[in-house]
């Protein structure tokens, strides 16, 4: 494990991540804080040489479909719908 887990270090990881937490909250952190780096130190130690990388952990399917250009309605056509537009664009009430 490079870091010894310690008060300072909690504190600093809070300070990054922009967090304020309370004495009490550090000494609760400290034993997951030590729990997860272990874990992740158990996993260093796993020999994946002849292990393929994954995009995802199952196995999907994409199912594309044709790309073809199709009619389309034009921007008047559309905008006709409309109840308000200025110039080609959709005219809405404002949002506080």
């Amino acid at each position: 494990m490079a870091h010894e887990i310690n008060e300072d270090l909690i504190k600093h990881i809070a300070r990054l991540a922009k967090l304020t937490i309370s004495d009490e909250e550090i000494s609760n952190y400290m034993p997951h804080m030590k729990k997860v780096l272990n874990h992740f130190s158990e996993l260093e130690t796993l020999d994946t040489t002849d292990i393929e990388p994954l995009i995802t952990p199952v196995d999907l399917k994409s199912y594309l479909r044709e790309d073809r250009a199709e009619k389309t309605i034009s921007s008047e056509e559309l905008l006709k719908g409309a109840p308000s537009s200025i110039g080609q664009l959709f005219q809405v009430p404002p949002v506080i």
